[in-house]
């Protein structure tokens, strides 16, 4: 049996009595820390060609660990591999199996380093091949809102605030706004990709190590931009970690708000959108039921990734230097965080192409809500008059619109004159819900050939 062949073994020859099995289970990682094996042989290899480089290993060790770590790789890959509880964490248990494997070379690659700068080392790899794939999945879902605004570029949505009809926007501008945000989101990744892409390892426990270690080195072999400047903080530190757990956050609260607003409008008091059936449920009891269960649960999910988010600096908020063993709880939010965005932005970009858009119900709103009332009131100072009194001007024909039942473009012209003599034949150009529309030409207005300058704008953005 080697000396790693069991739990304490990396630390055994100080204690008088074996861990019990409740400690065991209650501070053992490897069930969840695992899902690291890729990022911990990449990190070890590393390690290992630096330290025969620096000739504190022979190129015989190196050439053993590498051979051994390609067994383990292919091992962990086939499902073949026994992770064992009793070894606590995904780094014991591969360098208990390398040593199996290759003896005393197994035992020479923890050199110069601590499972303190490793763990931290690991998940940073980790978590930026992560990053790469969530940043794709935010350009997918940006290219399916694209793609949806493209198709809806002329249809009439009326603009909300305080969820009361303001303006008719275009509804292809209405999905440009979360383009945006995603994008913002796109960028926060890639910045919060920098800061996670610097190397720990060679740190050791906290002070570094008296072997003459080339870090730099390691950095360039893992890709890595840079090196943690202090021993001390590259260990203890997750801040890496909470910064892209709060990127996810804004991420999620994106997706939340709009999924608001898509269960909104498929509910039959909007009825402005059907959602494909593969993204709906029923009701047990209710046939007549088409439930949005997709966009509901991913607002419940960001409550959880805000959680994951709280968890982490409660986590470091208390910790002194170095190392703590707290720093193992960082894992599971971490990991849950990133399930939960990828599963998330997938789903949303197929869901986007599943949404029938219903321009009758969209445009019948508008009019209830007297939405082309500022462009009255713009009419009206156009002619001359202040904005105040037009404002005031405009809220007697709304209140008249109101008792006639009718919209402000349904109003004869001898009855907005009463309101105001400059009134002419043109106002109903104004009063138009696609006048409306057009009028609003300017650089991130919803224009219609301005939606269409963004939507090109975008496409190229991300083609780049």
């Amino acid at each position: 049996m080697s000396q790693l062949d069991h739990k304490s073994a990396a630390w055994s020859a100080l204690f008088s009595e074996p861990m019990s099995d409740l400690v065991k289970r209650y501070t053992a990682s490897v069930f969840f820390d695992k899902r690291l094996w890729q990022a911990d042989i990449a990190g070890s290899l590393a390690h290992a060609a630096m330290l025969a480089r620096q000739g504190v290993i022979s190129a015989t060790d190196l050439a053993d660990i590498r051979r051994g770590m390609e067994q383990i790789r292919q091992e962990i890959a086939s499902g073949a591999f026994d992770w064992k509880l009793d070894l606590e964490d995904v780094h014991l248990n591969i360098e208990a199996r390398l040593t199996q494997l290759v003896g005393d070379a197994g035992k020479r690659l923890h050199t110069g380093r601590s499972r303190n700068d490793q763990v931290a080392t690991d998940v940073r790899l980790w978590l930026r091949g992560e990053i790469d794939l969530i940043a794709g999945l935010l350009e997918d879902l940006q290219r399916a809102l694209l793609t949806l605004a493209e198709q809806n570029v002329d249809v009439v949505l009326p603009g909300f605030t305080h969820l009361q009809v303001a303006q008719p926007v275009s509804f292809g501008h209405h999905m440009l706004a979360y383009v945006e945000m995603f994008a913002r989101d796109h960028e926060r990744m890639l910045d919060v990709r920098r800061r996670v892409n610097r190397l720990p390892l060679g740190a050791a426990a906290l002070a570094g190590t008296t072997y003459p270690l080339d870090r730099e080195f390691v950095a360039r072999e893992l890709g890595m931009e840079g090196v943690c400047q202090n021993s001390l903080d590259a260990v203890s530190d997750r801040d890496f970690a909470i910064e892209f757990a709060s990127a996810a956050s804004l991420v999620m609260v994106h997706v939340s708000r709009m999924s608001e607003e898509l269960v909104l409008w498929m509910s039959q008091n909007f009825g402005f959108i059907r959602i494909a059936d593969r993204f709906t449920t029923g009701s047990s009891i209710m046939p007549q039921k088409k439930n949005p269960d997709v966009p509901e649960l991913a607002r419940g999910k960001t409550g959880r990734v805000v959680g994951h988010l709280v968890a982490l600096i409660t986590l470091m908020k208390g910790q002194p230097l170095a190392y703590n063993k707290d720093n193992q709880e960082d894992k599971e939010p971490l990991f849950d965080t990133v399930d939960t965005l990828k599963d998330t932005l997938r789903i949303f970009a197929e869901m986007a192409g599943g949404i029938t858009v219903v321009p009758q119900a969209m445009e019948q709103a508008a009019l209830r809500g007297y939405a082309t009332a500022t462009d009255l009131a713009d009419y009206l100072v156009k002619k001359g008059l202040p904005f105040r009194d037009a404002h005031e001007t405009v809220a007697h024909a709304v209140k008249a619109a109101t008792s006639h039942n009718c919209d402000l473009s349904e109003l004869p012209l001898a009855v907005l004159q009463q309101f105001h003599a400059a009134i002419g034949k043109d106002v109903y150009d104004h009063l138009s819900l696609r006048g409306s529309l057009n009028a609003r030409n300017t650089l991130g207005g919803t224009a219609p050939a301005q939606v269409k300058a963004q939507i090109e704008r975008h496409r190229k953005r991300l083609a780049a």
